[in-house]
């Protein structure tokens, strides 16, 4: 029997199996679409729709998808989006062409080509103390209401509805990347191996300004979502960035609270991304209260053994993502997608804990046949590659 979009992601979040897998794409940065493959599949599908950004933030180049076209991809999902405040966003539209993006944080993009954007504005680049951390003078308000003005009135409709499964997703650098966004990564990680006093403090100042907005946001909608989204960044294509001894002293403390204090605001499922292979923290993860992880980077290290994870971690978190964006997506035929497509569900589905996407955010090398094939692929074969 079918089942409705939220029906199929619930039913695999209690990882029992739905009527085929469910797919999670286009309803946020980690699982969205850049804006050339998004403008490819509407024309191939005959959808006209405008060109809209994610956070209405252009430089982050991720399109907002449009509804027909969430419809077309198969997505199960819907998103709940806050925003920059309204100042920071006019500030940034009307500022000079080819000017940085500075975010409410102070830190921002830096555009390196026509187009494309990359962080390169670092405001703490230079501090090594507590007492610089301190003296920083650009700290966001988080009580701007203009960030979540809209969320609670959009949640509650999307719920009302009960026909997709509603994923919030606040844009939030969590701790970890957000300290990069402010020093630099390699200065980060430096202070992270030399002065962990420091790193410390700078976790902790940057969390306490993430659960401002949490909070708030969560007032607003916690009660009418399925999903909430946060996550860090801690692997690279062969291991982690920083080791699980550091990670546990360091990082695991400031996540393990953050999950605490967003469980007794929602009854909402942690969607927990990070890129690379992060296979050794994934028990630590289970630990702290992550329900979902996305995005099961392939390509990456350990996370390529999917019937090692699925055997290992399957019955204790639900795995998002699985589909690669490093070769098959980009390089390989849709048919050549279909059968990455079957291979992912014939090891990954059973038994439902497993939501299909792919590797992050499709970027803008992938050929948008390829993402129609993708998400064909997961309707044909139903629950399992068969």
């Amino acid at each position: 029997m079918s089942m409705t979009p939220r029906d199929r992601v619930l039913c695999a979040l209690q990882h029992e199996e739905p009527d085929r897998v469910p797919v999670v794409l286009g309803v946020s940065n980690a699982t969205g679409i850049k804006m050339k493959p998004y403008q490819g599949i509407k024309h191939l599908a005959g959808i006209d729709a405008p060109d809209r950004y994610l956070y209405d933030w252009p430089e982050l180049g991720t399109a907002e998808v449009d509804e027909r076209t969430l419809q077309r991809l198969h997505s199960d999902v819907r998103g709940v989006l806050d925003l920059e405040p309204d100042a920071v966003r006019k500030r940034n539209k009307a500022r000079p062409e080819h000017a940085d993006c500075i975010d409410s944080w102070g830190s921002g993009q830096r555009e390196v080509g026509p187009g494309d954007w990359y962080p390169g504005v670092h405001p703490l680049a230079d501090a090594e103390s507590v007492e610089e951390i301190e003296r920083y003078s650009h700290w966001p308000d988080m009580s701007d209401p203009s960030r979540i003005a809209h969320v609670r009135s959009q949640a509650r409709r999307l719920a009302n509805e009960k026909q997709f499964a509603v994923m919030a997703t606040p844009w939030l650098l969590f701790p970890f990347e957000r300290a990069h966004a402010m020093q630099g990564m390699d200065k980060f990680l430096i202070n992270m191996a030399l002065r962990p006093d420091f790193a410390r403090a700078l976790l902790e100042k940057i969390a306490g300004y993430c659960k401002g907005l949490m909070g708030r946001f969560l007032d607003e909608c916690g009660e009418y979502i399925d999903i909430i989204k946060i996550g860090d960044d801690l692997g690279t294509q062969e291991r982690l960035m920083i080791s699980p001894k550091m990670y546990r002293a360091l990082l695991k403390p400031v996540h393990e609270d953050f999950i605490r204090f967003i469980r007794a605001r929602t009854q909402a499922k942690v969607f927990f991304h990070s890129d690379g292979d992060v296979e050794p923290l994934i028990d630590d993860f289970i630990e702290i209260g992550v329900d979902i992880l996305n995005p099961v980077q392939t390509s990456a290290g350990s996370m390529s053994n999917l019937p090692g994870l699925k055997r290992r971690y399957g019955k204790n978190i639900v795995f998002c993502g699985g589909i690669d964006t490093n070769r098959v997506l980009p390089l390989g035929s849709p048919a050549e997608v279909r059968e990455e497509v079957r291979r992912v569900l014939d090891i990954m589905s059973p038994g439902g804990g497993y939501m299909l996407g792919a590797v992050h955010t499709i970027m803008n090398d992938v050929p948008p046949e390829n993402v129609l094939a993708m998400v064909d692929a997961a309707v044909e074969f139903g629950p399992h590659g068969a």
